[in-house]
């Protein structure tokens, strides 16, 4: 799966990289919040992302808030990482669009299993997304037939068909 990780300290960015790399996630890593907006509105954005709160540019929380206006169809799962641990940023940074939050300095057995929540999150988007696609083509085929039907109706009534009930 690929993960973004967006942060402007480069032990932190290196770190997270090392982490996740050993882990058989693809990383792709920027030190500003522009580089990450980029990214995440890219024709191919990636499924998961770890923005650092405080960047320059553009912080997490911003950008977390203006992903959360375009329509997505597996929206990114994003995860915060930030030294801001007051209660009121936390739900600030939720309500921005955040999906989880994780404090710094950070411990990479958790900061792994919240990104295999993530990760869980996002297959099941995509399951999901792939069912609707199915059952918009299923609906497609039934309205076709539906048209169909007053045609048979027709041709029935009228004796251009005649059904037997025999094979």
């Amino acid at each position: 799966m690929k993960i973004l990780v967006a942060d402007d300290d480069p032990a932190c960015r290196h770190s997270l990289e090392a982490i996740l790399a050993t882990n058989q996630y693809a990383v792709t890593s920027v030190g500003d919040g522009i580089s990450a907006w980029d990214q995440l509105v890219s024709p191919e954005p990636p499924p998961l992302a770890i923005l650092d709160w405080v960047m320059p540019g553009m912080e997490g929380e911003e950008i977390c808030r203006k992903l959360r206006q375009f329509f997505m169809l597996t929206p990114t799962y994003i995860i915060l990482l930030t030294s801001k641990g007051n209660p009121k940023d936390i739900v600030l940074g939720l309500q921005a669009g955040a999906n989880d939050y994780v404090r710094k300095p950070f411990h990479a057995e958790e900061l792994l299993a919240r990104v295999s929540v993530g990760k869980r999150v996002v297959r099941l988007q995509t399951t999901l997304v792939d069912r609707m696609v199915e059952l918009q083509g299923a609906l497609s085929k039934i309205e076709t037939l539906q048209g169909l039907l007053p045609i048979c109706s027709y041709c029935k009534k009228s004796g251009m068909i005649r059904i037997t009930g025999r094979r």
